[in-house]
């Protein structure tokens, strides 16, 4: 089953907003190895972009001034795009964290649609869980301390010389 990483802005006040929650399937995508570029732009991952073209253009330059035959070429580019498949969920989540996003979840279901709704049900319960805060302040009034008269050791300090043990 697939595994569904859920992302949120970092905003505190982006919680309540959640229509904003974006929801990444983990796992192989194949439209990204087939068409790499292209997924990039529709997913707007322009940095990986870059990067993806940069190595693409490095590697086929470094197997053309090396000699490597045609057959080599194109098995070295299908393997980048193979990784391509396996690594585009993973680059969509490194470039919504750098879009100050954050992880707030993760969630196993068959599809999105499954996904969302075990994701909410499990947020609903939580708010509805959510206690308010019992913790308060204790309002003890400050009284000063009367200095001791015997002075006290403290545990982890070398003793006074010539000092009881």
């Amino acid at each position: 089953m697939p595994v569904y990483t859920v992302h949120a802005p970092s905003a505190p006040e982006a919680l309540g907003d959640t229509d904003r929650f974006v929801f990444l399937r983990d796992g192989f995508h194949f439209w990204a190895m087939v068409f790499g570029p292209i997924w990039l732009i529709w997913h707007r991952l322009w940095l990986v972009l870059i990067g993806y073209l940069a190595v693409s253009v490095v590697v086929g330059s470094a197997l053309a001034l090396l000699g490597a035959s045609s057959g080599v070429r194109t098995l070295v580019l299908l393997l980048l795009a193979i990784l391509m498949g396996l690594e585009a969920g993973s680059l969509r989540r490194w470039t919504y964290s750098r879009g100050k996003w954050r992880q707030i979840d993760f969630v196993v279901a068959d599809d999105e649609e499954a996904a969302e709704r075990r994701f909410f049900d499990r947020w609903t319960e939580q708010q509805d869980a959510a206690l308010p805060p019992t913790y308060t302040v204790p309002t003890a009034p400050n009284q000063p301390r009367a200095p001791s008269s015997a002075p006290q050791g403290i545990i982890g300090l070398f003793p006074e010389p010539g000092g009881s043990r």
